[in-house]
C-alpha cells in the first residue's frame, strides 16, 4: 500500500470516529433532556395527584353539606306546612 492510501484510510477512519463521537455526544444530550423531561413530568404528576386528592376531599365535604342542607330544607318545609295547616284551621273556625 502506498503512503497516500494509508493516509486516506487513516483520515477516513478519523472522520468516521469523529462522526461516531458526535453521534454519541448527541445521544448523551438527548438522554439528559429525556431524563429532565421525565423528572418534570413526574413532578407535575405528583402535583396533579395532590390537587385531585384535595378536590376529592372538598367534594366529599360538599356532598355532606348538601345532604345536610336538603334535610334542613325538608324540615323547614314540613314546619311551614304545619304552620299553614294551623292557620287554615284557624280560618275555618
Amino acid at each position: 500500500m502506498s503512503a497516500n492510501a494509508v493516509r486516506e484510510i487513516a483520515e477516513a477512519s478519523s472522520d468516521n470516529l469523529q462522526s461516531l463521537e458526535r453521534k454519541i455526544y448527541r445521544t448523551i444530550e438527548l438522554l439528559k433532556e429525556a431524563r429532565e423531561a421525565k423528572t418534570a413530568a413526574e413532578r407535575d404528576l405528583a402535583r396533579v395527584r395532590e390537587q385531585l386528592e384535595t378536590r376529592a376531599a372538598e367534594l366529599e365535604t360538599l356532598r355532606g353539606e348538601n345532604v345536610g342542607l336538603r334535610r334542613e330544607r325538608e324540615e323547614v318545609r314540613e314546619r311551614v306546612e304545619k304552620l299553614l295547616g294551623q292557620i287554615e284551621s284557624l280560618e275555618d273556625e
